[in-house]
């Protein structure tokens, strides 16, 4: 094909495709007449050909293959689509297909305003994958029929939060565009498919915690179904739940166990699928000191009895410091039975943590009526590292580190995460209170409203943040944006809603984060790596926090506040911040409040960083190089921004030493109120003590959480439920 174009010839193209010019400027080798003559049977087919005839090594064929694609949604669009916005507003809302608020929020002069705003051209910022991901996952259809253009779901996103905050509702809805639709600032999947239509379901994932009865047990089951019909991601901590073998109205012998009920919530998982999209998602967490461990650590291992199987479900174990010290020492471990605990001794060692927890361990240990099993922990510590090798899990939450950091410990204890590990709030088990029937034969159910955890995630892109003020910029609107979602997101349960409101918690996380190592030409193996970490996440932090007490001076702080750390101060003096704008700050908290009562989270990211085409989260890259496979065959992807300059910094996750990521880690979670998702990259050379150090280095930093192990030899499914 002729990559040569006369400046005549474009002009003419540009004056006969009026309406989208800046698609035909981004296409300087090809003329109008080539696009007229690929009918929807050739295009794949003519794209496969244009891939064939450039190299890898260049990058900018991406930028080709995205016009391409963008030709194709053009083309295919109907035609109201192309009409003014407030019109096209109108019949998406008469199709049922946008949510009437938009027009109950915004009158038609201000919807036409928003239109003005709207720059297609901004389209050309997402790479080949993003759009393509956008195309198939986000973007509104109808009958098969895609109804939206790029540039309509930044604007409507944008529009459906900035609706929260009344006289300013159009001054915000501009920023939040701007922000959204230049990527610098990317919300979660449920957010960017869901907002500004009906019966948006805005959150990301839930965490339920399970009494030890079966109405709790079957209520959390019906709330699963209830989270991943709506598209939620799901995490149940189990370790209330009596072991195996335990006694039911003094049976002995008569508990099946946890697994057993793992089971029913893996059938769930498969039965009722998150809005026919993909298969329910759910993290099941259990305490490394239960009975029932040992089973659970073989969920998902291919050896064994596989009647005690579920391998649809993503095990995590809760372990306290006492067994990482354990394990340093080649001591003993003992696991037990809540059930037995909380019937002999009146409380349950799950609801401590900390030196209240291991008093309490060593009194159960040393109390002759307390059944035990004894093992090394190291045994069972090797029997947890063989499952993580073979399956990428069971996740790990350190749950002596979380707890002492956690800012509203006033109100309750965390027990486990969430799906992607990065979630880290108060737990608290619903509890039915009363059933009453009344003559007409109405059974009404009466339940008190535990802590249902809520996770309302957003990410800002550090690839396209290059300073200091452009990162507050964007953690600030971002903050805007998820208190907006606590309020108007159309919750699947009750609990949920009472908890998102009681807490207002939100996650504010990156992605983009190799991709900035490597614009800055900072080696991940670096300490400049370590430094650059520190400054990033707590000038962001500081942003977060200060936006959060600006809305709380006007909407007011979060309802349970009053006694938290941040109310104290004792946060601030938790992570030793002393300067002068910390100390401003933490006044400023004291006297206006919080607004949100969690801020901090780092999730994967893992297909909205593709749109806004930079790295996930905070891992480093797969590869700078390499082939995804797509319908149309294998298509070539690159790391973002790749150049000579770049490339010497983006050495593959699987070539990169560990510890170093693991310092990191450390260095960001000081400036966390919550956790982040963070994988262990190994490969079958990697020995077993290098192995155990790893985990040992983790707990020692002080990191939280741990998510999936990813050994070379291994695929990993990617926690879809709560991807942002």
């Amino acid at each position: 094909m002729n990559t040569e174009i006369s400046e005549q010839t474009r002009n003419d193209d540009v004056t006969q495709f009026s309406g989208w010019p800046w698609l035909i400027q981004a296409i300087p080798f090809m003329h109008r007449k080539h696009l007229q003559a690929l009918s929807s049977n050739t295009w794949d087919e003519w794209i496969r050909s244009a891939l064939d005839q450039v190299s890898i090594e260049d990058p900018s064929w991406l930028q080709t293959a995205a016009t391409l694609l963008l030709g194709r949604i053009y083309e295919n669009l109907p035609a109201y689509a192309a009409q003014e916005f407030a019109p096209y507003v109108a019949q998406m809302i008469r199709l049922e297909l946008y949510d009437p608020l938009l027009t109950t929020a915004y009158s038609p002069e201000e919807l036409a305003l928003a239109g003005s705003w709207i720059r297609p051209e901004r389209d050309r910022l997402i790479p080949y994958s993003g759009l393509k991901t956008l195309v198939d996952r986000y973007l509104v259809r109808h009958l098969g029929v895609l109804m939206e253009l790029p540039q309509h779901r930044f604007m409507v996103v944008a529009l459906s939060l900035a609706s929260a905050y009344g006289d300013e509702r159009l001054t915000w809805a501009h920023q939040f565009y701007d922000a959204l639709s230049q990527l610098e600032l990317t919300v979660a999947t449920p957010v960017l498919a869901n907002a500004g239509r009906p019966k948006g379901q805005l959150a990301s994932c839930f965490i339920d915690a399970v009494e030890d009865d079966l109405w709790s047990i079957y209520h959390t089951n019906q709330v699963f179904a209830q989270v991943s019909k709506w598209g939620g991601g799901m995490g149940i901590y189990l370790g209330h739940v009596r072991a195996k073998g335990s006694s039911i109205r003094q049976v002995e012998n008569a508990a099946g166990g946890v697994v057993a009920w793992v089971k029913t919530f893996n059938t769930t998982a498969t039965a009722v699928d998150q809005l026919g999209v993909r298969a329910g998602a759910v993290s099941v967490w259990l305490d490394i000191w239960h009975q029932d461990i040992l089973d659970f650590l073989e969920l998902r291992t291919n050896n064994g009895d596989p009647r005690m199987k579920a391998h649809d479900v993503f095990p995590g174990v809760s372990i306290p410091d006492a067994f990482m010290r354990a394990v340093e020492t080649r001591a003993e471990w003992y696991l037990l039975d809540p059930h037995q605990v909380f019937t002999t001794m009146g409380w349950r060692l799950e609801d401590s943590f900390g030196e209240e927890w291991e008093a309490r361990y060593r009194q159960l240990i040393a109390d002759e009526r307390i059944k035990k099993v004894t093992l090394l922990a190291r045994d069972l510590m090797k029997l947890l590292m063989r499952s993580a090798y073979e399956t990428g899990t069971p996740f790990v939450f350190f749950r002596d580190t979380v707890n002492r950091a956690n800012p509203n410990a006033h109100q309750g204890m965390i027990y486990a995460s969430n799906l992607c590990t990065e979630i880290a709030q108060n737990m608290r088990p619903s509890q039915r209170t009363n059933e009453t029937l009344d003559f007409d034969g109405v059974v009404t159910t009466q339940i008190a409203s535990g802590d249902f955890v809520v996770c309302n995630l957003a990410s800002i892109n550090l690839g396209r943040l290059p300073t200091a003020s452009d990162r507050a910029r964007a953690a600030r609107l971002a903050v805007r944006m998820m208190d907006a979602a606590v309020d108007l997101n159309r919750y699947p349960v009750k609990e949920a809603e009472y908890t998102a409101r009681q807490y207002r918690a939100i996650g504010l996380g990156v992605s983009g984060y190799h991709h900035r190592l490597a614009l800055d030409q900072i080696p991940w193996e670096s300490e400049a790596h370590l430094l650059a970490a520190d400054q990033w996440f707590e000038d962001m932090a500081y942003a977060a926090i200060d936006e959060s007490s600006e809305i709380a001076r006007v909407k007011g702080a979060y309802p349970y506040f009053s006694g938290s750390q941040w109310h104290t101060g004792e946060y601030f003096d938790q992570r030793g911040y002393k300067n002068p704008r910390w100390q401003q700050l933490r006044q400023k908290i004291k006297a206006t409040g919080l607004r949100n009562g969690y801020l901090m989270a780092i999730a994967p990211t893992s297909s909205t960083s593709l749109i806004a085409g930079t790295s996930a989260g905070v891992d480093p890259i797969f590869s700078a190089l390499f082939w995804e496979e797509k319908r149309m065959g294998m298509v070539p992807q690159v790391a973002p921004d790749l150049s000579p300059t770049t490339l010497p910094f983006y050495i593959g996750a699987h070539h990169l030493d560990p510890h170093w990521s693991i310092r990191a880690a450390a260095k960001r979670q000081r400036h966390l109120d919550q956790s982040q998702s963070l994988n262990l990259y190994i490969t079958p050379n990697t020995s077993a003590a290098d192995f155990l150090d790893y985990y040992l280095s983790a707990w020692r930093e002080g990191v939280k959480t741990l998510y999936y192990v990813r050994s070379e030899s291994l695929e990993t499914i990617e926690c879809l439920g709560c991807t942002n």
